[in-house]
């Protein structure tokens, strides 16, 4: 059992959001065609290094996080720009929206947003990954419930959200235990439907994130519901902007300063987890140090890798999955990077943040 024991119901989708990152992601359709607007962008272009008076990114900062730790660590300070505004915004879909609404310049979410916004037509691109190693969510049963593994699913219900990381864990849960999606149901479902879901027994399962599961379990394990744990892990955390963005060279070189701050941010709230937890979960996020301190035990250490190679491939997989199933048009996921800056964060961090 995840160690969130007594983490109050308001607070279960703070810690989701905040701790997997915004992984969350509008279902994949191609009703929306229409490409960013702007220059075209070429990733061959030599990376711009000054950043001139008076550019500003509007910076994404769900629940006010990214912008908190940049001012506890003094890395604000290190920012060569104007930042008008934190807009605070996690979810793809949101993010994707904000994008195509010219109100958001850089964004921090998960490998399946990108994915999103390429299939229906919006061009943006990864500036920055982070690697996760350890299972972000498991699989939670209804009440009542005799199923104990992965190969079990065939013939249930599963809650499955076809653009979120919950649902690309669930297929590729499936995929490892030689399952097809003809061989269960899958029931359309967003994310913040699947407790609800589960407690009303409309599914067998749904993916949960890990600091979701002791709550439920504290209402109804003693009725027969557990959970079934993944080695499925969601591989990426990572920054990305619109095409247009890194296609102005104001605005790119601003980018580029950015990463190597962003990366640093990530490595000082790991290597200050007590004072994190005071300043940031439990001032304004509400909840006990006790509670706090064991949510930093779920905290992935950062891995910045100086080659992007292994998160263009689990996109490539991810895509490939995901057009096996119908869910998009299989395209080379190599297009969602700007590997012009894919040296920065690595460059910016000690060596044991690289590999």
């Amino acid at each position: 059992m995840s160690p969130l024991q007594g983490v109050p119901a308001p607070n279960r989708r703070l810690f989701l959001r905040t701790l997997l990152g915004a992984g969350a992601a509008l279902g994949l359709s191609a009703c929306a065609t229409a490409r960013a607007s702007g220059p075209a962008l070429s990733s061959s272009a030599p990376l711009p290094t000054q950043v001139p008076a008076g550019t500003g990114l509007r910076i994404a900062s769900a629940l006010g996080a990214e912008q908190l730790q940049l001012q506890l660590s003094g890395l604000i300070k290190q920012i060569p720009f104007t930042v008008p505004s934190w807009p605070n915004i996690a979810a793809g879909p949101d993010v994707i929206n904000a994008f195509r609404a010219d109100s958001l310049d850089l964004a921090n979410n998960a490998g399946i947003p990108p994915i999103q916004a390429q299939f229906q037509g919006y061009d943006a691109r990864i500036v920055a990954v982070d690697l996760t190693r350890k299972p972000s969510y498991l699989f939670a049963t209804k009440p009542h419930s005799d199923i104990q593994s992965v190969a079990q699913f065939a013939g249930r219900k599963l809650a499955f959200s076809q653009g979120q990381a919950q649902g690309v864990v669930l297929l590729r849960a499936l995929r490892g235990a030689g399952l097809k999606d003809s061989d269960v149901h899958l029931v359309p479902l967003t994310s913040d439907q699947f407790l609800t879901a589960l407690e009303a027994g409309q599914v067998d399962i749904a993916p949960l994130a890990v600091s979701q599961a002791p709550a439920y379990l504290n209402r109804y394990a003693a009725d027969g519901a557990h959970t079934i744990p993944t080695d499925v892990v969601d591989l990426l955390n990572l920054l990305w902007a619109p095409a247009d963005v890194l296609a102005d060279s104001a605005r790119a070189a601003a980018v580029a300063a950015f990463v190597p701050i962003w990366a640093k941010g990530l490595v000082w709230v790991y290597e200050n987890p007590s004072v994190w937890e005071q300043e940031y979960y439990v001032k304004t996020q509400n909840i006990s140090l006790s509670q706090a301190q064991q949510v930093t035990t779920l905290t992935n250490k950062p891995l910045l890798p100086p080659s992007w190679d292994e998160a263009i491939a689990w996109e490539q997989q991810t895509v490939d999955l995901l057009a096996q199933g119908g869910y998009v048009k299989s395209f080379q996921a190599e297009a969602l990077f700007d590997r012009r800056f894919e040296h920065l964060a690595s460059a910016a961090v000690p060596a044991e943040y690289r590999s």
